[in-house]
């Protein structure tokens, strides 16, 4: 090799060594699978949910975590009308009352995975439960996405299926915050994340590997910009465990 190509080559050389490092750094990081499924039941009219949807909005950041805002309506009379909030979302958190045999419902709540509410700013109850679901994670392995105007969702298998379960699309507004100009949070600005706007059954699950599709139509609800996917346990009618989810565009 003369001298005038000994220091091409030792450039070329060390690029060689770089590239492959670089190419590692720019591509994106594995997404954590996702481990628990929360849900904040709240409302405009309730004085004490700002500090649960503050904390809500820390917990909806963290990897692994799928959070959920539904806005309820019973709390309508106080003078302030939810403008978020759904007869639907009421609905579903009187039936995880009635399905864990609870006599009353309250706000802020969060239910995770399905399961038993807490209070929704009740941080240590929360952390515990977080710390529990850590080692594990939801079992039943949910992928999403979009292929032209169709939303195509496959859920896998469970050698020991939990038992009958529905698939629900639930399309989501990611934020939003509103100006409470009357009731109990006069003067103050609710801001929420991941705004439920509806649920879309798209069938059932027993176990079998399945495969659903709906039309991307069925997500712009509400000002809908994303969506989630829920595998569900159905417990008489009621909502049961969930057993799978997946995140849409953009969570």
């Amino acid at each position: 090799m003369s001298d005038a190509t000994r220091p091409r080559a030792r450039i070329a050389a060390l690029l060689a060594s770089l590239i492959p490092g670089l190419l590692a750094g720019c591509l994106p990081a594995a997404a954590e699978p996702l481990r628990a499924v929360l849900e904040l039941y709240t409302s405009q009219g309730c004085a004490v949910c700002p500090p649960a949807e503050h904390l809500f909005g820390d917990l909806a950041r963290r990897p692994g975590l799928l959070a959920l805002t539904f806005p309820v309506t019973y709390w309508d009379y106080l003078g302030w009308k939810d403008t978020l909030g759904h007869s639907l979302f009421t609905d579903r958190q009187r039936a995880y009352a009635t399905a864990h045999g609870e006599v009353r419902i309250y706000t802020p709540a969060l239910v995770i995975n399905g399961g038993a509410a807490l209070a929704g700013a009740n941080r240590a109850g929360i952390e515990t439960i977080m710390q529990e679901t850590r080692a594990g994670g939801l079992r039943v392995p949910v992928r999403t996405e979009e292929q032209g105007d169709r939303i195509v969702v496959e859920v896998g298998a469970d050698p020991n299926p939990p038992g009958r379960a529905d698939v629900w699309l639930v399309p989501l507004l990611r934020s939003r915050a509103v100006a409470v100009e009357r009731g109990e949070n006069r003067g103050r600005v609710a801001t929420y994340v991941n705004v439920v706007r509806g649920l879309y059954r798209l069938g059932a699950w027993t176990g079998q590997a399945a495969r659903f599709e709906a039309p991307r139509s069925a997500i712009q609800v509400g000002e809908a910009d994303s969506y989630a996917i829920l595998v569900q346990g159905a417990l008489g009618g009621q909502p049961g465990r969930i057993w799978g989810a997946a995140k849409g565009p953009g969570l």
